[in-house]
């Protein structure tokens, strides 16, 4: 039976953050399955459609990553995509004790799909989406906590 993983998030945008949990994770599956949550009460800055392309973009040469969006509840979409396990980064304790609120639901609703914690790497704890949105909003310097494919889409880096 194949161990296909799905990591859903927003993913807007894309960060370090989340490429290091999905480096670190690929080695424990056979697919990893970048699902692309669809929240109407969240405002997203950039595109679904977006957040797609960078991250085929990003891992075009990973046959076992795929990306997908999905609306509704998560282990809907994991029965879905055959999925048995969901994958979720941690940075701090409080990060814990939500998700595991989360999980712990999960279970109840599919008891089949186990939740997996990988704690994100030290240098890349301080990254959110939230702040780094806000640093875009407000002209910062966001490049540092992007991916480039990402870094330059949104003109943060001249192109080479």
């Amino acid at each position: 039976m194949q161990r296909i993983c799905l990591f859903p998030g927003t993913f807007d945008p894309v960060t370090l953050g989340h490429t290091d949990i999905i480096d670190r994770a690929l080695p424990l599956f056979d697919e990893l399955v970048i699902g692309i949550g669809i929240n109407s009460s969240k405002v997203p800055m950039f595109t679904v459609e977006q957040r797609v392309e960078w991250i085929r973009e990003i891992y075009k040469h990973e046959p076992r990553i795929k990306v997908a969006s999905y609306e509704g509840l998560t282990v809907n979409f994991c029965k879905e995509i055959k999925a048995r396990f969901i994958l979720r980064g941690i940075r701090y304790v409080s990060d814990f004790e939500y998700e595991k609120a989360i999980a712990d639901i999960n279970r109840k609703l599919e008891h089949e799909v186990e939740t997996i914690f990988l704690t994100c790497s030290p240098e890349y704890s301080t990254i959110a989406s939230t702040l780094v949105r806000d640093v875009i909003r407000y002209k910062g310097d966001a490049a540092q906590f992007l991916p480039d494919v990402v870094a330059n889409s949104i003109n943060l880096k001249p192109s080479i």
